[in-house]
């Protein structure tokens, strides 16, 4: 009896037995762990980085990631993502210079609070409208560039500026109001080259360099420059006149500069 069951274990039992066992650690083996890791999806990778609406926008970033922030300076150049607006600027800002994006406008809000703003250079947007308050704020401001934009007017100016840039721009001179410039006592230099100017606005005293080159200027007169009635004044300040690029023969207008150290640069023939 013994050895009928020893044969019978051994035949069929056992086997079985063994048989289980091996498949228990074959399922086991197959078991993920707990700490797996997910590979990302290349193909959807690839997908999002060409479609705009799920790249990040500059407006959802922060800007001293978007842009350098060093020691007062903020450089937003050539941002990528494309930058639309004035970014958000920190309280400490003292020079900002966001050249060659794709901002439109400058709104009242944008520079509401940074007086400490000493210089922005906007160069190569698309600006094409500045709201009339946008820097009445900006009470040390000292240079301003908008050159390369499409602005038609300019906005009310601050009155510390002493380098203003407007080459390249279409404004007009119905967009320029005639006393934009004479209450800027401080102003030095004024670059206006390149735009749709028909006319001269009233100039202040202490300026050094003047740009008018490469507008619609058809005449000057005795009071653009000087002071008609008066013979005895110098414009002393004043180094350098460009009006090349314009219709008015200077050479018709020869009182006209009477009170310059130098005459302008021009057509005169």
């Amino acid at each position: 009896m013994m050895q009928l069951r020893t044969f019978i274990f051994t035949s069929v039992l056992l086997p079985w037995i063994l048989s289980s066992a091996a498949k228990d650690e074959y399922m086991e083996v197959r078991k993920p762990t707990k700490d797996t890791v997910n590979f990302p999806d290349y193909d959807t990778l690839r997908d999002s980085d060409t479609d705009p609406a799920a790249a990040p926008r500059a407006d959802e970033m922060p800007t001293c990631l978007l842009c350098v922030c060093l020691s007062g300076s903020v450089y937003c150049e050539e941002v990528s993502p494309e930058m639309f607006a004035i970014p958000a600027l920190p309280k400490e800002t003292t020079h900002l210079y966001a050249r060659f994006n794709k901002i439109t406008k400058i709104r009242n809000k944008d520079f509401a609070d940074m007086a400490t703003l000493k210089t922005i250079d906007l160069t190569g947007n698309l600006i094409a409208e500045i709201e009339d308050g946008a820097f009445s704020k900006l009470s040390d401001l000292e240079e301003l560039t908008l050159a390369e934009n499409r602005l038609t007017k300019l906005p009310m100016l601050p009155t510390k500026l002493v380098s203003f840039n407007a080459n390249f721009n279409h404004l007009k001179t119905q967009g320029v109001k005639a006393t934009a410039f004479k209450k800027l006592t401080r102003l030095a230099y004024l670059y206006l080259g390149n735009n749709e100017l028909t006319a001269v606005p009233q100039l202040p005293e202490s300026l050094h360099a003047v740009h008018l080159h490469n507008n619609n200027i058809a005449t000057v007169t005795d009071e653009t420059f000087c002071k008609g009635n008066n013979s005895h004044y110098i414009r002393t300040n004043m180094d350098e006149l460009r009006l090349d690029g314009n219709p008015v023969v200077l050479s018709k207008h020869p009182n006209s500069f009477i009170c310059l150290q130098s005459l302008p640069i021009g057509w005169y023939k």
